[in-house]
């Protein structure tokens, strides 16, 4: 992946993680944005061929909360002994760190060989991350009608009310709704309502 315009950040994060790192930006749909990572390729080669993902405590962990944790207090079953394993190629201490809505979640995990992190390097990964993942929002836009139908739901209106209020039938309210839905690719209307919101389009 391509790493200009994070060149500060990802120097950031090479000093504070030295023995590497991983950050997906924006999972959805088991899928990152934007993906970058620093651990050591031959641990990246055995956590994909052996499938690791799917039973990465810290996976499960990032879809799970929102935050930092150190590996060492995830509290998620590692049924493959993933994080045992990892320490093989040094990577004896890390940080969780996740961030977002859950259809757009930024999960990154860090590492380093000798000790464990500082509360203020918690913090300070923490803060690149949130930076990053607010930067790197897709570029997404609704039309004035799909943000006036939205902020109208948002609002606590039913939509009998939202459509009233906008002149027009349910039925063309409801497809303002949806094609929302689907431009933002959310499954409901709350949910579109929140990314909408993160994404500061309304």
């Amino acid at each position: 992946m391509e790493n200009a315009g994070y060149e500060k950040q990802l120097q950031q994060l090479d000093k504070l993680a030295p023995a590497g790192y991983v950050l997906g930006l924006h999972i959805r749909y088991n899928s990152a944005t934007l993906m970058f990572r620093t651990y050591p390729e031959e641990w990246m080669n055995v956590y994909t061929q052996n499938g690791y993902m799917m039973t990465d405590p810290l996976v499960a962990w990032g879809v799970a909360n929102q935050g930092c944790a150190r590996w060492s207090a995830l509290g998620v079953p590692d049924p493959n002994e993933v994080l045992k394993k990892a320490r093989e190629f040094d990577l004896n201490y890390g940080v969780a760190v996740s961030c977002g809505l859950e259809n757009s979640r930024t999960i990154g995990g860090f590492a380093k060989s000798d000790r464990e992190f500082t509360d203020q390097e918690i913090q300070d990964l923490h803060e690149i991350v949130l930076h990053m993942h607010r930067e790197t929002a897709p570029a997404v836009n609704l039309t004035k009608t799909q943000a006036e139908a939205l902020r109208l739901m948002a609002s606590g209106r039913t939509t009998a009310q939202a459509a009233a209020d906008l002149g027009i039938t349910e039925r063309a309210l409801k497809n303002r709704l949806k094609t929302a839905s689907e431009r933002l690719q959310t499954r409901s209307i709350a949910e579109t309502i929140q990314i909408a919101t993160e994404y500061k389009l309304l």
